[in-house]
């Protein structure tokens, strides 16, 4: 059966194969001969009409001439025995520069025996599709793809009903077709291809309408074409013939993987990737024996487990699997497809999967195999040995996977290897001069171990060695490189990207490295101890950038050229102003970080017209002066962080005009003033931090106005005064509003409550979302967040002038970690449902006028871990808890005259209850003791009266016991008596002795 099948599919594309051969024979055969096929007058001079209404930058129509022949001018060719012109190929087949332009003329009707034409991969620039193609009823082929039309062809292009090839794939920026009805009349149909084009309009029967009218039908292609639709089942399927099936990139958005494409039993070709495809991956892919290429990739729902069966596809030459939630162990997908004779696959790609298991031995046996990826799966064990088999193996990504030990040296015998990335895994030991020896192809190599692991891989090469290859990336990161600059690397001159991040390097740059003449696109040699002042004969690449952070760089800010766009030199030991020549020579820089250094002076002014900055971060130097001014032409700047500085004066309106401005953080410097009210025009702000600073005036109330995606807000330690604005509650998002250390007065609003932010848990979007660091009191000390700000959940209200009542409202928000409201004038009670706050770790109230006894609910919370009710008037007994009376300091509750219990006073009648318990205890004690006592002689006297009448009354009633009893005591006396009667006459005789001397 499946011989038979094989045989088919080879006479099908047998067939095709002589078809377009002939066709191309019947076209091509006079182009080169002036003998033959001299082509028609009339035909050339419709041909120079053509010309003359196209642009041809790279003359490729040079010949094109009235005194050549036309079948000998590029891209034509003419019928060897008539002279007509049959095929116009103008295909783009270089690059943009090359381009044809302008329009078509009408005088391609009179080529009335055109049967190709081909015009993609130019640009019309929007120009519309000549309707009169429409009427070129001999057309057999048509391409227009890429070409940059404009306009619908659904309207014209149907009534070619010869044409057996029609490639319409991204023709247009705006392809308007929307449906497939129009092509019912292309009844000769072959090969369809209406990539890009927007059938969103499509009936659910659009499959079956092709089905229907195109029996002969060998390639379909419909990739990137809005489709809404996959039937899972076709109530009649006549599609016997189709080899290449491309559905790609249509947003299906189904559960259940299609059976009729099972039935597709010739099918070579099928790309389902990038659809939402929600189903397992099913075993029927089993029938399609003939299958070649399989691409399921970036549906993100696929999942169930590898199936052995799919390994059992022994004609598969591509199996791209990648971005998919396919499980199961990876050892016996490889094992199957191992056991295929004359294996045929060639690329392999199950990354970013949830594949475990190890890489078999078999691998080996994948001979043909050039393109292995596998990152971003569980996949555990080494690398095999028999990875040395892979003799055409041109890529090996087997990144962030948890794989481990030793790497085999036989790595190095790939000879064909262009690309080798095995970094953010869990190897150990070395690599040497083995690993690389005969990579003479390499081109990228990533090596590394995972960040936080205390596993180490260290380079043991000799810095005398030269390697085989010459490297265009580069990366080792997380290994043991140095401690020395790896001089192996002293003729790699062509390095375009260089990352040696956290990779044991203490040393200064060496002069040869700098003499490589490098144009990198990346640099990045973060997270080292690297010294001495930075080179400032690097060269770089357009869009390049640079991270040289946390080393102990020093000298002034190193400046290159102007293609750098990134550039990070934080945590080094940079020193001096920022120099005044950034903005000229750094002109498209958008990300610059030179935070935690030792800089000094002032920001230049013209940082603040880089139009180009998206980040930038000068925070933790020494800088002075005004905080500059930002041109409204700062499109793309979205975060500034220029805190822990000594800047002064007010902080300008400008800054309003940064429409895309999200993270603003100016603590710890000496501003002053009220907060400009253009800052409200900055509505997609997530975090403002301007605490530590000498801003007065009203917390405005437009924050919670326009900022209604503002996540944090602090303003700690300023002059701020004045009511807390109601509006406030209207930050649904806020998950940290810190206004303490400031002279705010009045109330605590009770809209609070309507925080819906401190009920419900971050999203995974909302988490991204947090960037950057913040200080925030929790657990009773300043503490610093990083990685973790996003779990943190905080009010602080504390050091102001507020008074009344805690509203019972706050009590709602329960994923409040922190709430601290010491040091204020509150009155009134505790809220008694604080058991609502299950979450609160820390609960500060110290310091205020509360009154009333403890809630017994506090005394339920299991998380709280810093607790504070000092100085205030509360009253009555502490509430039973463990946690309240061990282990606790009683300064907690200390200030509040009226508190007693543990861990402070008993309170009043708890002594003479306890004395008169003692008295009853002691009572009690003496009851059981004595009792104790009578028990226990009744006990023995009764053991000892059983014991006798046990042994005495069995001698008295068994004779031969009696006997045998007595026999023993009569025994025992004698022999006592006879060792009496020695010894004492031993005695004597000593006696007796010692008289006679």
């Amino acid at each position: 059966m499946e011989s038979n099948s094989f045989q088919l599919i080879i006479l099908i594309l047998l067939f095709q194969l002589l078809y377009f051969t002939c066709i191309d024979y019947h076209f091509v055969s006079s182009a080169g001969t002036s003998k033959v096929g001299t082509c028609i007058e009339t035909e050339k001079k419709a041909l120079l009409k053509l010309r003359e209404n196209l642009t041809d930058p790279s003359v490729r129509l040079s010949s094109w001439t009235d005194q050549e022949n036309c079948c000998q001018w590029f891209g034509v060719s003419c019928d060897n025995k008539t002279g007509n012109v049959v095929k116009i190929d103008l295909r783009n087949k270089f690059s943009r520069n090359h381009e044809l332009g302008g329009e078509i003329n009408p005088s391609l009707l009179e080529l009335q025996h055109l049967r190709y034409l081909d015009l993609s991969m130019n640009n019309f620039e929007g120009t519309q599709v000549p309707e009169f193609i429409g009427q070129m009823k001999e057309l057999r082929y048509l391409n227009l793809s890429g070409a940059s039309f404009s306009g619908s062809v659904s309207r014209f292009l149907g009534n070619l009903s010869n044409l057996q090839v029609l490639d319409l794939s991204f023709y247009s920026d705006q392809p308007a077709e929307k449906d497939l009805d129009w092509i019912k009349g292309l009844s000769s149909l072959e090969h369809l291809n209406l990539g890009g084009s927007d059938l969103s309009e499509a009936n659910n029967s659009w499959l079956q309408t092709i089905s229907d009218h195109f029996p002969s039908l060998l390639e379909l292609h419909l990739p990137q074409c809005q489709l809404l639709n996959l039937p899972s089942s076709l109530p009649s399927l006549n599609l016997a013939s189709l080899l290449v099936l491309d559905l790609s990139n249509n947003a299906f958005n189904t559960s259940i993987f299609p059976q009729w494409i099972f039935k597709l039993s010739n099918l070579v070709h099928l790309d389902l990737s990038s659809n939402n495809i929600f189903s397992e991956l099913p075993d029927e892919f089993a029938k399609l024996t003939s299958l070649e290429y399989l691409d399921l990739s970036s549906n993100y729902g696929i999942n169930g487990t590898l199936k052995r069966t799919l390994g059992k596809l022994c004609n598969l030459k591509t199996l791209i699997l990648n971005d998919n939630s396919i499980s199961g162990n990876i050892t016996e997908f490889i094992n199957a497809l191992s056991e295929c004779q004359n294996n045929s696959l060639e690329t392999l790609n199950l990354s970013l999967n949830k594949l475990s298991g190890n890489l078999p031995s078999t691998l080996g046996y994948l001979r043909k195999l050039k393109d292995l990826q596998l990152r971003f799966n569980s996949l555990t064990g080494t690398i095999p040995e028999t990875i040395g088999n892979l003799s055409y193996l041109e890529a090996l990504y087997l990144t962030s996977n948890k794989m481990s030990g030793s790497l085999t040296p036989n790595i190095g015998q790939l000879t064909s290897m262009v690309s080798l990335d095995i970094s953010e895994n869990m190897w150990e030991g070395f690599v040497t001069e083995a690993h690389l020896l005969n990579l003479s192809n390499l081109k990228e190599l990533s090596v590394g171990v995972k960040l936080g692991t205390n596993i180490t891989l260290t380079f043991n090469i000799s810095p005398n060695w030269t390697p085989p290859f010459k490297l265009t990336f580069l990366t080792i990161q997380s290994c043991q490189l140095g401690p020395k600059f790896p001089h192996w690397l002293k003729d790699q001159n062509e390095l375009t990207s260089i990352i040696f991040n956290t990779a044991g390097i203490s040393d200064a740059v060496p002069n040869w490295f700098v003499e490589l003449d490098l144009k990198l696109d990346n640099l990045d040699m973060a997270f080292n101890t690297l010294t001495g002042k930075v080179p400032n004969k690097f060269q770089f690449n357009l869009l390049a950038n640079v991270d040289l952070s946390t080393n102990r760089f020093e000298g002034p800010v190193p400046l290159w050229s102007s293609n750098v766009t990134s550039l990070y030199l934080r945590d080094n030991l940079f020193s001096g102003p920022i120099p005044l020549s950034i903005c000229r020579e750094l002109p498209n820089l958008s990300d610059l970080d030179i935070s935690r250094n030792k800089l000094s002076g002032t920001i230049p002014l013209c940082m603040g017209d880089m139009n180009q900055l998206a980040t930038l971060a000068l925070n933790n130097n020494q800088l002075i002066g005004q905080f500059p001014d930002f041109s409204s032409k700062l499109l793309s700047l979205y975060w500034i962080d220029i805190s822990e500085n000594r800047l002064s004066g007010q902080i300008p309106g400008s800054l309003g005009s940064l429409s895309n401005l999200m993270f603003l953080r100016l603590s710890g410097n000496n501003l002053s003033g009220e907060l400009p009210s253009s800052l409200r025009n900055c509505t997609r702000m997530f975090s403002i931090d301007l605490s530590n600073n000498q801003l007065s005036g009203l917390i405005p109330a437009w924050l919670g106005e326009t900022m209604r995606s503002l996540l944090i807000l602090s303003v700690r330690d300023n002059r701020f005064s004045g009511p807390i604005p109601l509006k406030i509650c209207s930050l649904s998002g806020l998950h940290i509003l810190d206004l303490s250390g400031n002279n705010l007065s009045g109330s605590i609003p009770s809209c609070f409550g309507n925080m819906e932010a401190f009920k419900v848990d971050l999203t995974d979007d909302e988490a991204r979302k947090y960037q950057g660091s913040l200080k925030v009191e929790a657990k009773g000390k300043m503490l610093t967040y990083y990685n973790t700000l996003y779990l943190v959940n905080s009010i602080d209200l504390s050091s102001n002038g507020l008074s009344g009542e805690i509203p019972s409202e706050i009590t709602s928000l329960y994923k409040l970690g922190t709430l601290n409201l010491s040091r204020n004038h509150l009155t009134g009670k505790i809220p008694t449902d604080m058991e609502k706050l299950r979450w609160i770790e820390t609960l500060d109230l110290s310091i205020n006028q509360l009154s009333g006894p403890i809630p017994p609910a506090i005394a339920t919370l299991d998380f709280l871990t810093h607790f504070n009710l000092s100085y205030n008037k509360l009253t009555g007994k502490i509430p039973t808890s463990t946690q309240f009376q061990t282990k606790v300091d009683p300064t907690i509750f200390q200030g509040n005259a009226a508190l007693c219990g543990p861990p402070l006073k008993q309170c009043v009648g708890d002594e003479t209850t306890t004395s008169q318990s003692g008295r009853n205890d002691e009572r009690e004690t003496d009851d059981e003791y004595k009792l104790e006592k009578v028990w226990f002689f009744a006990v023995v006297a009764l053991g000892y009266l059983v014991g006798f009448w046990v042994f005495f009354g069995t001698l008295n009633f068994k004779k031969s016991w009696r006997i045998a009893y007595c026999r023993f005591i009569e025994t025992c006396i004698l022999e006592f008596n006879e060792r009496t009667c020695s010894f004492v006459m031993k005695m004597l005789g000593c006696l007796m002795r010692r008289r006679n001397t």
